[in-house]
């Protein structure tokens, strides 16, 4: 069964499988940092001055009641004519830098505050005298602006009043006159009610008038002036650095989640674990890359923490029911390289033997057998079948059941893989089917390697016979839709996926997944000798013994 991860968990899980992404993380952080630099430098030699008016209506007595120029006043229109090109001008002229409007009107902006009649005037500048000379010279150019717009809007309605009122003062005039010549009372009368009326619209002519001249036109007050500022307009180096190196790490994380949204491998156990549905029983750790291979049999050395692995993971296997009916294994790897499945399928045989069991090896890589020079480099010695050339017609098996020695740990037997002409045919024969049943004795177990599950059908072929499968693989090579075809197609075989021994490419060494975390260099707990001239034996060792010939076990997940 597949372990249960609560919510924590899978948060921690997902962590690690993002810092995986070490190359995306650190080029978000210098992104950032590389913006947060160039943000404090390009504020570095800036300088922003600022000043603000309230802008005001004309009227003729700005104290009189619903005299407040709020009602017609449009600050939409008063903030953009202030931020307009006429203004610039102006205000470049006023400083005699008539060339100078464009550069005026790019640095200078214009906001006003909601509820409000103030404008404010924020001008950046290359130094601080410049920008505080700079946005009062604009502050003044509007206001002056303004004030001459209201000016000339006075004028030109004076005139336009002026231009009505001429006629009717010649009209009045000449009615006047008619009146004082005119004899009849009647026609007397009615000159007169004329002259009345048009005497009438004269004065409220005038009137007009007087009040267009009386206008207040100050366009608005100056609340706050512009001073040169005491330090540059950046966040500066140290604020700007750790905003960039926050929206860095921000970046980064986010370039990692997206990569491993988008990432078809199994990067982590969990990942392993939920596509073949079965526990990973160990994980190869990285070691430092050696011109020396290291030895294929590793129990030789019953100290060293690799040993010590391969014995829990037996360990692990003999608690597991489905593999303690039957006691048949078959190692494969997904695709790619078998060398660490070979590794890990000499080493259980290796570890099953330490416990006096019966151990028979059979290496079904009848396409590139290659465990012959294995054991050659790992043992030290050649066996008879290596330095004799067989016999017979090369078929396979053809008899040759070999005694492996394996150091301290015992023997097991070995059947070496040979090329032959078909491969299927030899897989499903009766002589290699009569060899799986040896498993069937007391005390005895059968371990299988086969080439990969995906590059032939050769695993396939042994399944029905061997049940129980171990999956060798690199996560960071293999993809999770692979992990799952292979666990499809041996469950379609009527076989089971045991469990999983996770490694990293060239690497034949692990830690199991509860050691991880641990020191690496330190060696599983071994018990004392009994004597000074007696090797030593090793926990895990002495229990396999005893769990082992146990006939009722329950299953590990």
């Amino acid at each position: 069964m597949i372990e249960q991860h609560d919510e924590p968990d899978l948060l921690r899980d997902q962590f690690r499988q993002l810092i995986r992404y070490r190359v995306l993380i650190v080029a978000g952080v210098v992104i950032g940092l590389l913006g947060g630099a160039v943000l404090a430098l390009s504020g570095a030699d800036k300088y922003v001055a600022t000043s603000e008016i309230t802008v005001r209506a004309a009227t003729v007595n700005p104290f009189a009641t619903g005299a407040t120029p709020d009602k017609i006043l449009n600050m939409g229109s008063e903030r953009q004519t202030a931020a307009s090109g006429v203004v610039a001008e102006r205000a470049a002229k006023a400083l005699g830098q008539p060339e100078a409007a464009t550069e005026l009107l790019a640095n200078l902006q214009v906001t006003n505050p909601p509820q409000t009649t103030a404008l404010d005037f924020a001008y950046t500048g290359r130094s601080p005298r410049e920008a505080a000379a700079r946005a009062n010279a604009l502050t003044q150019a509007y206001l002056d602006n303004r004030q001459q717009q209201t000016a000339s809007s006075i004028t030109i309605m004076v005139n336009g009043y002026k231009t009505q009122l001429d006629p009717l003062v010649k009209a009045s005039e000449a009615l006047r006159k008619q009146i004082e010549k005119q004899k009849d009372p009647s026609s007397v009368a009615t000159n007169t009610n004329a002259q009345t009326n048009l005497l009438g619209r004269i004065s409220e002519l005038n009137g007009n008038i007087s009040e267009l001249k009386a206008l207040d036109t100050t366009s608005g007050n100056v609340i706050r002036t512009a001073v040169p500022p005491t330090s540059a307009a950046g966040l500066g180096l140290p604020m700007a650095l750790g905003l960039g190196l926050a929206v860095g790490i921000a970046i980064g994380l986010l370039a990692a989640w997206v990569r491993l949204v988008f990432d078809p491998a199994a990067r982590s156990d969990s990942d392993v674990a939920r596509a073949l549905r079965a526990p990973v029983l160990g994980t190869l750790p990285r070691v430092r890359d050696s011109r020396e291979p290291a030895p294929l049999l590793a129990l030789d050395n019953t100290e060293s923490r690799l040993a010590e692995a391969y014995r829990s993971v037996a360990f692990r296997l003999a608690y597991d029911q489905r593999f303690a009916d039957r006691r048949r294994l078959l190692v494969v790897a997904p695709r790619g390289s078998s060398e660490t499945a070979t590794a890990v399928s000499v080493n259980l045989a290796a570890s099953f033997a330490e416990t006096g069991m019966e151990v028979l090896l059979i290496e079904a890589d009848l396409r590139t057998p290659t465990l012959a020079d294995r054991l050659r480099s790992g043992d030290g010695t050649r066996p008879a079948w290596a330095r004799t050339p067989s016999v017979g017609d090369g078929g396979w098996p053809a008899g040759h059941q070999i005694s492996v020695d394996a150091g301290e740990s015992g023997s097991f037997d070995l059947v070496p893989g040979r090329r032959v002409r078909n491969v299927a045919r030899a897989l499903t024969s009766v002589p290699a089917t009569r060899l799986i049943s040896e498993a069937d004795a007391p005390k005895s177990a059968v371990i299988v390697h086969a080439p990969a599950v995906l590059a032939y059908a050769d695993a396939l072929a042994l399944v029905d016979r061997v049940d129980g499968v171990l999956v060798v693989c690199d996560p960071r090579e293999v993809h999770r839709a692979d992990l799952e075809r292979v666990r499809e197609l041996i469950s379609g075989a009527g076989g089971t996926v045991l469990g999983a021994v996770l490694h990293s490419s060239g690497n034949t060494g692990f830690t199991l997944p509860w050691r991880r975390n641990e020191d690496r260099t330190a060696p599983l707990p071994v018990a004392p000798a009994e004597d000074a001239g007696s090797a030593p034996v090793s926990t895990t060792a002495d229990l396999l013994e005893a769990v082992l010939p146990e006939p009722e076990r329950s299953p590990v997940s």
